[in-house]
């Protein structure tokens, strides 16, 4: 059919998460995509990042995209316990502060979904090893030029779309280029993380002893809550454990505009003789074992007032830069691109401002209040003062304060946009 409607066109650029669930929902919606990414190839072989937590809506909107729903289960652990235990580093004791039973999400390793939901799209969609270097959106407002670099040939290319997707990440030049006085706040602390493959060594004393002191593990998300600071730890696919600690330290550098930074020896070392003063023996065999462990600075920012300037639109955590103490950063941007994707489908290419006003009317204020609520959350659990309550202290905590420790007690924690029924 020679008459057919051309269809709209969108240019996302950062091909992560948020990326390459926007790419389902805009193809869904009738739309061509291209992914403008720096990366020069999928990630394959030795994965990177860590572990993350879906929630069911999160896990339904997936399942719904790639070609084989059951695949997401099959790289998935149950997480239906959400557990806050206190730790007394001294005595090497702990015990129970809070448990929620009924937590129902599931953990899986960031590169493991990554490969699920990018091996799902078309192929040719994406241009690595693309550095995005500027945009802009045409004198009528109804196309957007952007222009990016190729690592390895050093060429410029421009593609002209009808939508600028901007999903580059917290530190966001698109979003930067609207609101440049919007600044990241550095939280007081960095997080040490590590994911220890203990494949072929189940039974070592180090996977015998963390089973024992956390039985759970493989259905429960644990939270040990020290003096001043916290670690979090679970299970994921394939003989794999995820651990985090966070530890109060001054602002770090940001080299290569980087949130995560690789640690040397040195570092390394004086990170596990802190453990040892601090944490449960189990814990600590877990976090020696662990090769290369990384530190991840924790930022997040004041909710933005606006999330889209003509046909450019945020989304993931250049929409929403979040620390990570309310499991939600990935399920927001799954959230947000299927927003967006219903929103596109709803009002068609036409009527491209509508479609931007409704997703930003439906995910603003949810991520706002989310985003202060993880900032609160992560200030309680590492001991600091907040304006209306004093310092939370694990070892002399009532049952009331724990509670607040849940992470149902989220804004919208179960919540389903009614566009998406």
């Amino acid at each position: 059919m020679t008459d057919q409607k051309k269809k709209p066109k969108a240019v996302i650029v950062g091909g992560s998460i948020a990326g390459v669930s926007c790419a389902h929902t805009l193809i869904l919606a009738g739309w061509d995509v291209v992914v403008v990414e720096k990366s020069f190839a999928a990630p394959t072989g030795s994965p990177t990042g860590a572990g993350l937590g879906l929630d069911p809506l999160a896990l339904k909107l997936i399942q719904s995209w790639i070609k084989e729903p059951e695949l997401l289960n099959k790289a998935t652990l149950p997480l239906t316990i959400d557990q806050n235990d206190a730790i007394d580093g001294e005595k090497k004791v702990k015990w129970t502060l809070t448990r929620d039973e009924d937590f129902n999400c599931r953990a899986a390793h960031w590169a493991d979904l990554h490969a699920l939901l990018y091996n799902a799209l078309p192929p040719n969609l994406f241009l690595w090893g693309h550095h995005f270097l500027s945009f802009t959106v045409s004198s009528d407002k109804g196309s957007v030029k952007v222009k990016a670099t190729s690592h390895q040939t050093n060429e410029i290319i421009e593609i002209v779309g009808d939508l600028l997707v901007a999903a580059d990440g917290c530190l966001s030049s698109i979003r930067q280029s609207f609101v440049p006085d919007h600044k990241l706040r550095y939280s007081g602390y960095c997080a040490w993380r590590g994911v220890l493959d203990f494949s072929g060594n189940e039974n070592s004393e180090t996977i015998i002893g963390i089973r024992k002191a956390y039985p759970e593990l493989g259905k429960c998300l644990y939270f040990g809550l020290g003096s001043e600071s916290h670690t979090v730890q679970y299970e994921l696919l394939n003989q794999r454990l995820n651990w985090i600690w966070y530890v109060h330290q001054p602002e770090p550098d940001l080299k290569c505009n980087s949130m995560t930074t690789k640690a040397g020896s040195y570092v390394i070392q004086n990170m596990h003789k802190e453990a040892e003063k601090v944490w449960l023996p189990e814990f600590v065999r877990v976090v020696k074992e662990t090769r290369d462990p990384f530190i991840n600075a924790i930022y997040d920012s004041e909710p933005l007032e606006q999330i889209y300037w003509d046909n450019v639109v945020l989304v993931g955590d250049a929409a929403h830069p979040t620390t990570p103490h309310a499991v939600r950063s990935t399920n927001m941007s799954v959230l947000d691109a299927a927003v967006l994707g219903q929103c596109l489908k709803k009002w068609g290419a036409e009527n491209l401002q509508s479609a931007l006003e409704e997703y930003q009317s439906i995910r603003l204020p949810v991520v706002s209040k989310q985003v202060l609520h993880a900032r609160r959350m992560g200030r309680i659990k590492q001991g600091l003062v907040l304006p209306d309550r004093p310092s939370f202290d694990p070892k002399t905590a009532n049952s009331e304060e724990c509670q607040e420790l849940q992470q149902r007690l989220m804004p919208f924690f179960s919540d389903v946009p009614a566009i998406l029924l």
